[in-house]
């Protein structure tokens, strides 16, 4: 039997005091208080009382950091992918209101249907339910996990509910540690959850786009 529900978990905090967005770039790992919300997630997907059978992440630090209480909880060895990594994006290593004040990164502005700045939407749903299809087929039953970030998460769950993938990155209900479940119901994903396990007031969450 495949598995019987995925949980979509975005990784927690990341040491970055100088607030860029820092996208794929490497060195960036989590903070004391990311790794406390990622051990929030991890003991809030254990107290569901569902059995977890497989563990995937992307191979970005910050993931697999987060992947770790997961890891010890469930007694699973995490699978590398890295179709559930973060989009690219022209802004990285830099903040973004100083170069949104530069004119000359206002060309990367002109589709944000597309979005123009960075990998397009429909390729990162692509890739993250290709992932997620995978993930279901190979879980001996039980359910799946998968470590992964704001915007592929938050794209998925539009992409899901049959909404506009153009959106306000202001606006998605994607917090630090948060946990996005879904099942497999015919060939078609459901949304069946959402929680928002961790603390994550004051948190340094300006990373990507």
């Amino acid at each position: 039997m495949p598995a019987e529900r995925i949980h979509l978990v975005r990784h927690g905090e990341v040491h970055n005091p100088s607030r860029v967005l820092y996208g794929r770039l490497p060195g960036f790992h989590l903070s004391e208080d990311g790794r406390r919300m990622a051990q929030d997630a991890a003991d809030h997907v254990k107290s569901l009382g569902r059995p977890v059978r497989s563990l995937v992440c992307s191979p970005l630090d910050r993931t697999r950091e987060s992947a770790a209480p997961f890891a010890a909880a469930f007694a699973l060895q995490p699978v590398i992918d890295a179709r559930v990594i973060e989009p690219t994006n022209v802004f990285e290593g830099r903040r973004m209101q100083r170069a949104l004040r530069n004119p000359m990164n206002w060309w990367h502005l002109r589709t944000p249907a597309l979005p123009s700045w960075g990998e397009p939407y429909l390729e990162v749903v692509e890739r993250m339910q290709a992932a997620m299809r995978d993930a279901w087929e190979r879980t001996p039953s039980g359910d799946a996990v998968i470590v992964s970030h704001q915007l592929p998460i938050w794209i998925t769950h539009l992409a899901v509910a049959g909404l506009p993938l153009r959106h306000d990155p202001r606006r998605r209900r994607c917090d630090l540690s948060s946990v996005t479940s879904f099942e497999l119901v015919g060939d078609d994903w459901r949304e069946v959850d959402y929680a928002e396990p961790a603390q994550t007031a004051g948190a340094v969450d300006v990373g990507a786009v």
